[in-house]
């Protein structure tokens, strides 16, 4: 029995790991360098007007960052089935140091290579649980054809 509504932490995290996603790097900038941080959490919200939104854990850096008046944008970056080192990279996980293909839109940071990169005005900021909820409105969006990087039952996987 639990002292809280809902289910157990790790029969959420079982279930919801049967959801498929694709797998994204949320980037920033505070003040002259470049943060990043893996992401799976991220959803298409509203067409008209263009909205999306990213679900950031209440201790990891990046929220302290997007948190700051400050910071107005943020970047959304679709990883490629050829960049798995650098989703490891940016969720902390061990491995040989990692080049990151940077580049910038208008100041923000943005990885190179990327299937889609979306620059997004930060419109709304909510709290949910543990983890912070961020509305962005998209300004700027690129993307190719290549095959994305998946996620699925705690492991990455690749279309085909």
């Amino acid at each position: 029995m639990t002292d809280h509504a809902g289910i157990e932490p790790f029969e959420f995290r079982q279930t919801l790991g049967r959801f498929a996603s694709g797998v994204t790097i949320i980037t920033a900038a505070d003040r002259d360098e470049r943060r990043g941080m893996t992401a799976s959490a991220f959803v298409s919200v509203s067409m008209t007007p263009p909205l999306i939104l990213i679900s950031v854990d209440n201790r990891a850096h990046m929220k302290t960052l997007l948190d700051e008046a400050e910071v107005t944008h943020f970047g959304v970056n679709v990883l490629s089935a050829a960049q798995r080192p650098l989703s490891d990279h940016f969720a902390g996980r061990p491995g040989p140091e990692e080049s990151i293909p940077w580049f910038e839109h208008e100041g923000l940071p943005l990885i190179g290579g990327a299937i889609a990169q979306l620059v997004c005005r930060k419109q709304q900021v909510i709290p949910g649980g543990d983890h912070t909820l961020y509305l962005g409105l998209i300004e700027y969006s690129r993307y190719t054809d290549d095959d994305p990087l998946v996620y699925f039952r705690g492991q990455y996987h690749e279309l085909g």
